[in-house]
């Protein structure tokens, strides 16, 4: 069975301002490129005006639809098993009220850009419930639900930093019916928290985005995490996962995502959009 789902980028809103940046993304929208999820983290949280939203649209229309925005947060940042869960998201109470008030600066923001969906790194959900700050951080999602919720945005989490059994746990205890999986195959693995095949039947409808990348488990230092890889040359299953996405009836869009920057990573997203194209065929 052939899908239609639109295969989409994630682009850091700081370079849809950078001559070099945008004629790498003209190639790839020639390439067959249809969308994109704007994503503003630490670095470019301070363009979220506006003044810009007004220009992106303008530069992006009859190029690429804007579908999804991805919000992130200042702060320190530490991607790794020691450090990540004190320093990433809104688990870390010394950080939280910050955040949740540059969450809703990028509530507003997407808004702007007219999409219903903005998704971030909530960080490394604790697995019990009965940790001390738990109820806590429920209560500042359901703040943050909330306030999405005013503006017509579904609050969408990012996998990877918790397993799929303990997300849907936390979105039953929050009780929000806005709260949805920005879904990063990848992510479960580099983490090692799922198999991405099988984590498909735990999150069920609740998928709004999906995020096209690859990886490998951690190895060696396990307090790493994995390793990104091109899609096609990690350990997610793709042969086996997309089918078994779209055919459980997920009809979003395909946000290719590669961690580097430059011309290396314009060639990657042009192979993987031709890898996509013969598995939805």
């Amino acid at each position: 069975m052939a899908y239609n789902n639109t295969i989409g980028i994630i682009q850091n809103l700081r370079h849809f301002f950078d001559a070099a940046e945008s004629d790498l993304l003209d190639q790839m929208v020639d390439a067959g490129l249809e969308s994109v999820q704007v994503l503003a983290n630490d670095s470019s949280l301070h363009l979220m005006t506006p003044e810009n939203a007004e220009k992106l649209m303008k530069m992006l229309d009859g190029k690429l639809r804007i579908t999804s925005f991805w919000c992130g947060w200042s702060g320190p940042n530490v991607w790794n098993f020691v450090d990540g869960p004190g320093t990433l998201g809104l688990v870390p109470e010394a950080y939280r009220a910050i955040r949740l008030e540059e969450l809703k600066r990028g509530a507003d923001f997407a808004r702007l850009l007219g999409v219903h969906d903005m998704a971030t790194h909530v960080g490394f959900v604790p697995e019990q419930p009965c940790y001390q700050g738990y109820r806590e951080l429920v209560a500042a999602i359901a703040h943050i639900a909330e306030y999405c919720a005013a503006r017509d945005l579904h609050f969408n989490f990012e996998t990877g930093q918790e397993t799929p059994v303990t997300l849907m746990r936390l979105f039953s205890d929050v009780g929000a019916d806005n709260l949805g999986v920005n879904l990063d195959p990848a992510n479960l693995i580099l983490y090692g928290r799922g198999n991405p095949v099988d984590a498909l039947d735990i999150y069920g409808d609740k998928i709004r985005g999906v995020h096209v990348k690859d990886g490998v488990y951690p190895s060696g230092d396990f307090h790493r995490l994995g390793r990104e890889r091109v899609v096609g040359e990690g350990a997610v299953n793709f042969p086996v996962f997309l089918p078994k996405l779209l055919g459980n009836g997920y009809k979003g869009d395909l946000y290719i995502e590669r961690e580097i920057t430059g011309a290396q990573r314009c060639e990657d997203i042009k192979k993987t959009i031709k890898y996509l194209h013969t598995l939805m065929a």
